[in-house]
């Protein structure tokens, strides 16, 4: 009789992450069954996306007896904003979008930006929580180009294909390298060796 796999819930109401994160899980032989869940987790305004993420973890505790993560990430634009939006990201894409963005730089040939992901897992067996966090760096785009992805992706061209904003990729290109991927992937890691 075949085993049922264990659920892992990951705590999101983008169903574009979702999707991205459910591709990567697909591809792997894990005993766990990755399944989205909406709970309105409080997200506080905080100095690091770490910080914003296991705040969000803690606030949905009590609604779970298995285990589940939340992600959170940022995008930075550290030259010549000096790391804005970075926690404030999904704030100011609902505020002033990609066009408020792009008015903020004149010089857009020496810019230098980046995206953080962060994933907090509560893990059930162990009864512990863990930190994933991935990064990429790279530069803003003069233009929103680009139909694919989410976000903040119309305006950011990885180091890895300087020719490319992360909008004219497809979900597995920008798997291969994105922020979210390589948290992702030592997310993986940890739940191959606790299988």
């Amino acid at each position: 009789m075949k085993q049922e796999k264990e659920i892992i819930y990951f705590i999101t109401g983008n169903n574009h992450k979702f999707n991205e994160i459910k591709k990567l899980f697909q591809k792997e032989e894990l005993v766990y069954d990755l399944k989205q869940k909406t709970a309105a987790t409080i997200e506080i305004q905080a100095s690091s996306i770490k910080e914003v993420a296991l705040f969000k973890l803690n606030s949905v505790n009590f609604l779970f007896s298995n285990s589940y993560f939340v992600e959170d990430a940022g995008f930075f634009i550290d030259v010549p904003l000096k790391g804005f939006p970075g926690v404030y990201s999904k704030f100011v894409l609902n505020t002033i979008g990609n066009k408020g963005i792009l008015k903020l730089i004149t010089d857009y040939w020496s810019t230098a930006a980046h995206f953080e992901a962060v994933i907090a897992l509560y893990f059930q067996p162990l009864d512990k929580i863990f930190i994933f966090e991935g990064s990429v760096e790279g530069k803003v785009s003069k233009e929103i180009r680009g139909t694919s992805g989410f976000g903040y992706d119309p305006i950011f061209i990885p180091n890895e294909l300087p020719n490319t904003t992360f909008a004219e990729l497809s979900t597995e290109e920008k798997n291969s390298i994105s922020h979210r991927a390589k948290a992702w992937q030592k997310l993986l890691s940890f739940l191959r060796e606790h299988q």
